[in-house]
């Protein structure tokens, strides 16, 4: 570092003692990419943002990129955070932290600072919800004890003759033909029928999907 810093003076490097002093004194960086420090601030911006301090997770993005972090890596876990934090309360956030990663391959750092920062700012202001997170984990026991189950007979693809002859397709209901796009017919393994993973929120855009599940239900209800 002294060497980096000296000055040169024909074929040799002087280093001076204010060079020396400058360089004792500067605070150096405490980042890793491949150790602890790499997964603490990685979570302390995951974390800001999920508690909506656009503040907090600006600083921790740009501890980041300022210690070399891949700008991709970063990119990526926003994506990621779209979707579990945000998920349908606004259905535009999975579009935009999917841009900012495409911006991060065409231009690369040191100018798509910005576009991550862009990113950043936009996930931890928006509304939140981790109902759509949710759902993929309550369906995990059900996968685990039924994951050999049958698929319904009426919901098969039937390409060939013989598969039509063996029930394959029987009793399809196409929904566009239905009134209200709706139909009665079974989907889910019969001894899975009732089982919910969804459970929507009332936070931002998501609230129009909980109310056009409570109709759905309804409807179900009334039509058997």
């Amino acid at each position: 570092m002294a060497v980096l810093n000296g000055e040169k003076e024909g074929t040799k490097i002087a280093v001076t003692m204010e060079t020396l002093e400058q360089i004792i004194n500067k605070k150096s960086l405490l980042y890793d990419k491949t150790g602890e420090e790499h997964y603490n601030i990685i979570s302390a911006l995951h974390k800001s943002m999920r508690n909506s301090d656009v503040n907090a997770a600006i600083y921790w993005l740009s501890r980041m990129l300022e210690g070399g972090e891949d700008p991709l890596y970063i990119a990526r876990r926003l994506v990621r955070f779209a979707s579990e934090d945000i998920g349908l309360a606004d259905t535009n956030a999975l579009n935009v932290t999917v841009n900012v990663f495409q911006s991060c391959q065409f231009l690369g750092m040191p100018e798509c600072d910005v576009h991550l920062t862009e990113a950043v700012i936009y996930l931890a202001l928006a509304p939140k919800s981790n109902a759509v997170y949710k759902a993929r984990l309550n369906v995990d026991n059900d996968i685990k004890e039924s994951i050999n189950e049958p698929v319904p007979l009426q919901i098969r693809n039937a390409p060939t003759n013989l598969m039509k002859d063996l029930g394959y397709g029987k009793d399809y209901q196409y929904a566009h033909q239905q009134e209200d796009k709706l139909s009665t017919m079974k989907t889910m393994p019969s001894n899975l029928e009732g089982h919910e993973y969804y459970f929507p929120t009332e936070e931002g855009k998501e609230d129009r999907f909980k109310k056009r599940l409570e109709y759905i239900k309804q409807w179900h209800e009334e039509n058997g």
